[in-house]
């Protein structure tokens, strides 16, 4: 609701700045062109006998430019257009509480820590001589580490922008033993996008040769893959309307970059996206439920920092769920050791301390609060993720 309101503010203040530069055009047009015609009044060929009466034409003028009024009309439609912004602006300050101290939770960080964090956030990004400032500033050379690494992550990235493999395709030859590992098919995919570029760019014996030497050591593990890559054979010059014209997709090239990116930062033991950039977008995601709890609690005269735990539950994307968890739908706890998930005989499933709660007593039958079903405590099971 608040945002619709919030919307309707923009299109209000859109279609007055619309309104408002269009009558400006239409005044500027009109002082212009009376302008222009007394120009030419004046550069008009004359009877030098009868001289052109400039006096006259520059009163008239100014008359027409009086009765026009410009400076009157122009103010009276940007007050229009401020008057809306002024709303607009307050609008956002009241929807949008720009104070995000309020949310702020007084934590002791390790300040080296932090530093360290963000020079590898701007190496990891490409962003060396960002890099490069905060270790000098901060005076953490130690963390220029990952420096050079990075640099040649982007050095791979950048060529393989133009469509140049040769760099990736070095770094996987070396680093095949740990890829294999992972069970990474990277060198797999490398190799199929360099045969498709010999196959649409080269000849078709050049594309058949690099096959031989470069695909066929993957038949066996990777056998339909391999199949669809030969069939691209036999339409060379159509591949656009052929049944593999989905491997010409440029989309191949963006998911094998990513595919690099994630490698690489893996066997460098660092996460592909930015630690920083993560905490950053979990707190944005966060953020208008912290300050609507921290009003809330401001206007109970209480201080939420003191809390253990949040009374509201904080909703974060699957994007920043790297473990599994369980909250009990009846106590909205988050599970723990101590009080574990518990599966009942319905399939329904709490956590030990509710299901405790609800039977009163470990040989009392309790019924499910979620459906018509009873159960007593030793029929139910722990369960684990």
């Amino acid at each position: 609701m608040e945002l619709n309101t919030v919307k309707d503010a923009f299109d209000r203040v859109v279609k007055k700045q619309k309104l408002s530069s269009s009558r400006s055009h239409e005044v500027i047009d009109q002082v212009g062109h009376e302008i222009e015609q007394a120009i030419a009044q004046i550069l008009s060929p004359h009877d030098p006998t009868s001289p052109v009466d400039q006096k006259s034409i520059l009163s008239e003028l100014k008359h027409r430019l009086n009765a026009i009024a410009p400076l009157q009309q122009l103010e009276g439609s940007q007050k229009e257009l401020n008057v809306n912004l002024s709303k607009y602006a307050k609008l956002l300050e009241k929807t949008f509480n720009p104070d995000v101290s309020k949310a702020y939770s007084n934590v002791d960080f390790d300040h080296h820590i932090v530093n360290k964090i963000i020079a590898n956030h701007f190496y990891q990004q490409g962003w060396f001589d960002l890099g490069d400032s905060i270790i000098n500033e901060a005076g953490v050379p130690e963390a220029a580490i990952l420096k050079y690494q990075f640099l040649e992550m982007h050095q791979i990235i950048e060529a393989m922008k133009v469509r140049n493999l040769e760099p990736a395709l070095r770094w996987v030859y070396a680093n095949r033993e740990k890829l294999t590992q992972n069970g990474s098919d990277l060198e797999l995919k490398l190799h199929s996008l360099q045969y498709m570029e010999i196959l649409q760019n080269g000849s078709q014996s050049d594309a058949l040769n690099y096959a031989k030497t470069y695909l066929a050591p993957f038949a066996f593990l990777y056998k339909d893959d391999i199949m669809k890559l030969m069939g691209c054979l036999a339409f060379r010059g159509r591949l656009a309307n052929s049944p593999y014209s989905e491997l010409r997709s440029p989309t191949h090239w963006e998911k094998s970059t990513e595919e690099v990116i994630h490698q690489f930062c893996s066997l460098l033991g660092q996460s592909s996206n930015s630690p920083l950039g993560v905490a950053i977008a979990a707190g944005f995601e966060g953020l208008p439920t912290l300050l609507k709890l921290a009003n809330v609690m401001a206007a109970k005269k209480q201080d939420w920092h003191a809390m253990r735990q949040l009374p509201v539950p904080v909703e974060l994307g699957k994007e920043f769920q790297f473990h599994s968890t369980f909250v009990c739908p009846v106590s909205r706890e988050q599970s723990s050791d101590e009080n574990p998930p518990m599966l009942m005989p319905c399939l329904h499933v709490l956590c030990k301390q509710s299901i405790m709660k609800l039977s009163k007593s470990s040989t009392r039958t309790f019924k499910c609060p979620y459906c018509p079903a009873e159960a007593s405590v030793a029929q139910c099971r722990q369960i684990y993720f």
